[in-house]
């Protein structure tokens, strides 16, 4: 027995529970957990970690709005992203075919697609256009660095052309009151907003004129979306492997550039502006409406991925300590990117003369305008520009790889043959294609107010919706079938965690449900609070508080509701047998 139990214990399983093993041939499962670890981290950690929660965090009170966000992460964040691990892992379907467990909020699901589809048309645009400037950077001198390009203007005032100025090699074309007009921000346009909207984007006059394709944008567009399908021809068995390097290098360019950042002259003081709390602004309810969008936004819930990702677990998995683990990897995450931005935006301010409020931005003013001026002032630029933009390219990809395989797998799903099994990788292909057509608007002259409007609009508010109803739902809905539990079930006491709160009412899943095989290849279907239970009981209740185990002759077999059950074995029999 001791052998039996250590070996479950080494395959990640929970003790008295089956040996782990690849449970869903049809569907396929990950390599080993690690890929699904990392698979999920490169899904959290997104470029929402690098130019949305640092800005966040400096206009919410600094170091004070630590406080919200962490409540909102134990409070809010992990009990959702364990839920839905926990449900996806179960039921072993994408974000549609879960809802079989009560069809009226399959509504929930495709909510979820509707998200995930607006995010994944938008967000490889923006992988295309860091595409494009990580190409742009393959050169001796970054052509945002000086205003002596075609496209500048009168206004344009670089940084470099300042330290040009001090040495007397001043152009011609500029000011003589350049030092005073580099310290008024609102009457300095920087070579790197000039090239931002006059070459890479050429912005028309308002949301409706669509104007030009940008074809070099466009090209890179092509680029981005081939990437992505190459990466999931073969589903998550190819995926799996690409995460390896794709979850994992992005933390390596951040260590690089942190180690770098904090040696500049003026990092300490970006770093100060970054961290030093402001306590009367945690009164404020928008603090904590920021604090709470960014959980949602960051850990990716609700928006159907989690589900989906969790679904190619095998059967045994630990989600709780999973979900744990990811969760607080990208909080982790977004806490060390405030200190690789604002070192690098704290140097650029001391260089200036000016307050770091002044080159403080956040979304694509930070990843494509701020920053990149502040890569010119580092010795061997191009360089630095190059990783930075390579991190961005794999943060992103990391994000819509789970995007993609979402509305594939809920496809896939949905029709359920062995055909479209067969074809998965022909579904991957036209959702590609699909996914690239519908950006090709984004990449126009007005490409960018349509990408940042939906960026506000399409996982905001939405997710906060979506998530209490699967909460309601799962807890109140699905749980109160008290007829599909079986008489000998008794509920667990509930655990004292914040996990616990949204866990406690979960019941046995209908027969809707496909089963999942034991070690004898008997098909099974579990309770899934009978999951949840033994993952929890290990952690927060004394050995045998738990409800008694089936007996072995009905723990592969399932009953229909009202129908007779057999009586259970007689103890001594089952002792015997235990033995």
């Amino acid at each position: 027995m001791v052998g039996k139990g250590a070996k479950g214990m080494l395959n990640g399983a929970v003790p008295s529970e089956a040996t782990k093993r690849d449970q869903n041939l049809k569907r396929g499962n990950w390599g080993n957990q690690i890929e699904f670890v990392l698979t999920s981290v490169g899904y959290a950690v997104g470029l929402g970690n690098v130019w949305r929660f640092p800005y966040l965090c400096y206009r919410n009170g600094g170091g004070a709005f630590m406080f919200p966000y962490f409540i909102m992460l134990i409070f809010c964040g992990i009990p959702l992203f364990f839920m839905e691990l926990s449900f996806g892992q179960f039921a072993s379907q994408g974000c549609l075919g879960v809802w079989r467990i009560s069809p009226m909020f399959k509504g929930v699901g495709y909510g979820m697609m509707v998200v995930s589809t607006y995010i994944g048309i938008y967000y490889n645009v923006v992988i295309c256009i860091a595409f494009y400037y990580f190409f742009s950077s393959m050169t001796h001198v970054l052509p945002w660095a000086y205003c002596n390009n075609p496209w500048n203007t009168h206004d344009c005032a670089g940084v470099l052309d300042a330290s040009n100025l001090t040495n007397g090699s001043r152009p011609a074309a500029l000011p003589s009151n350049l030092s005073h007009l580099l310290n008024h921000s609102l009457q300095r346009t920087s070579p790197s907003e000039e090239y931002w909207r006059l070459y890479v984007l050429k912005l028309s006059d308002d949301i409706g004129n669509f104007g030009e394709v940008r074809l070099p944008l466009l090209g890179c567009l092509g680029v981005s979306w081939l990437v992505v399908f190459l990466c999931l021809i073969r589903g998550v068995k190819s995926s799996g492997k690409v995460v390896y390097f794709t979850a994992t290098f992005p933390y390596v360019v951040l260590t690089i550039l942190f180690v770098r950042g904090v040696t500049l002259e003026g990092a300490f003081d970006g770093i100060m502006y970054y961290l030093t709390p402001q306590w009367d602004k945690i009164l404020e309810a928008k603090v904590w409406g920021d604090a709470a969008s960014q959980i949602f936004y960051s850990l990716g819930c609700a928006w159907g991925g989690l589900i989906t990702m969790a679904s190619y677990n095998k059967f045994h998995n630990n989600c709780y300590r999973d979900s744990v683990i990811i969760s607080i990897t990208n909080c982790a995450t977004s806490v060390y990117a405030g200190f690789v931005i604002f070192s690098i935006l704290g140097f650029m301010a001391n260089h200036l003369g000016v307050d770091v409020s002044r080159v403080a931005d956040h979304g694509p003013g930070l990843a494509f305008v701020a920053y990149p001026e502040a890569l010119t002032l580092l010795p061997i630029s191009p360089l630095w520009s190059l990783l930075f933009f390579f991190m961005l390219i794999l943060l992103g990809l990391g994000t819509q790889f789970c995007l993609l395989e979402t509305l594939v797998t809920a496809i896939v799903d949905e029709v359920g043959n062995e055909w479209i099994l067969q074809k998965k990788t022909y579904v991957t292909l036209g959702v590609a294609v699909a996914g690239f057509l519908l950006g090709i608007p984004l990449t126009s002259q007005a490409g960018i107010y349509w990408l940042l409007l939906m960026d506000n609009y399409a996982a905001s508010f939405s997710l906060v919706v979506t998530s209490c109803i699967m909460c309601v739902a799962i807890m109140y809905i699905y749980g109160e079938h008290s007829s599909l539990r079986p008489p000998a079930t008794r509920p667990l006491a509930r655990p004292l965690c914040p996990a616990g709160l949204l866990t406690p009412h979960l019941s046995r899943a209908p027969e809707l449900l496909p089963g999942h095989p034991d070690d004898a290849g008997i098909p099974t279907t579990p309770l899934l609070s009978d999951l949840l239970a033994l993952r929890l009981s290990r952690h927060h209740l004394p050995p045998g508080s738990g409800p008694p185990p089936p007996p072995p002759e009905s723990s592969s077999l399932r009953v229909a509701p009202g129908a007779e059950r057999a009586p259970p074995p007689a103890p001594t029999a089952r002792g015997s047998a235990g033995a």
